[in-house]
């Protein structure tokens, strides 16, 4: 004889999971990999992420929505202040924190620095050691013990966010941890963030492709106009850079860097919007446009 109640349905579980790290240790990786599809532009380069994303997760019988969130780093201008005070800001606003880390790191000040931020935000914290495909497994167990100590973390995990290893795994801890309540999005929502949005990672996450040295920090792009037309999407899009030297280097002899950015960038977008595209990419020089205001709203980091 069973229990009364035993067979009933379990609960919903819906929720906010924050993910934060230091730069470059994957996480947008691995919120692309845990959504199935592509919705943060990734590179070898750190500060690749510069905004928070928002990216649901449908799964059966639960919700879960991920803010991808910039690398928190030591900030050299007012765009990096932004980008770790949106980090930072969005531990408060999550479920759960996913804490993401590299296997291969040991803890240093940076990772610290973390551990500061999300013990005072009270939030349970799930740890994940990424790009356990880089080590050899005997190194996998000291790596988490060296973590440990630094946070009484509710369930550690390691992973590769690139491969795919464990990836399985972590999703379900996430979700067994989520609070039980009703979806809070539409089945069909992916993302807060607007086309114009994506179509101007679109074109950065080339740049930081194609660019080497200090051009893809000292670059940012804004889209100007995004008129649709009968079977065509018409973008003009500026890229912005900080000296004239790097103005030379991004348009290339002849105008070859620039093109290849914008053929490339416009395959995508092409893809992405479901449309014929035309790309249009100018660049001009404002010395300082990291400080800018102006700028910086127009490219969502607008100060809070």
């Amino acid at each position: 004889m069973t229990e009364e109640g035993s067979d009933a349905a379990e609960p919903f579980r819906a929720g906010f999971v924050t993910v934060v790290g230091r730069p470059n240790v994957g996480k947008s990786t691995l919120v692309n990999r845990l959504v199935g599809q592509k919705v943060a532009i990734v590179s070898n380069k750190p500060q690749t992420t510069r905004n928070r994303i928002l990216a649901v997760v449908a799964r059966p019988g639960a919700q879960l929505v991920l803010f991808d969130t910039p690398g928190i780093h030591k900030p050299m201008h007012e765009m990096n202040r932004r980008m770790v005070e949106t980090a930072v800001r969005s531990v408060g606003q999550g479920d759960i924190v996913l804490w993401l880390v590299e296997v291969g790191e040991p803890p240093g000040a940076g990772d610290r620095f973390v551990r500061d931020t999300l013990a005072k935000a009270g939030r349970p914290v799930i740890l994940a050691l990424n790009k356990i495909d880089r080590v050899s497994r005997p190194k996998i167990l000291p790596a988490i013990d060296a973590y440990r100590g630094l946070l009484d973390f509710t369930e550690v995990v390691p992973i590769s966010a690139l491969k795919g290893d464990n990836v399985d795994r972590l999703e379900t801890v996430l979700l067994e941890h989520l609070p039980e309540g009703p979806a809070l999005y539409p089945d069909d929502y992916l993302t807060d963030q607007p086309e114009r949005f994506f179509v101007a990672e679109m074109v950065r996450e080339r740049i930081l492709h194609h660019t080497r040295q200090e051009i893809p920090y000292a670059s940012g792009v804004v889209i100007e106009s995004f008129k649709e037309e009968e079977g065509l999407v018409r973008i003009h899009a500026v890229v912005f850079v900080e000296r004239d030297s790097q103005k030379g280097i991004l348009i290339g002899r002849g105008g070859s860097m620039l093109k290849a950015i914008g053929s490339e960038a416009r395959r995508q977008i092409e893809e992405f919007l479901g449309t014929r595209v035309y790309l249009g990419l100018f660049v001009k020089v404002r010395s300082g446009w990291r400080e800018s205001e102006q700028i910086l709203a127009e490219m969502g980091l607008e100060k809070r």
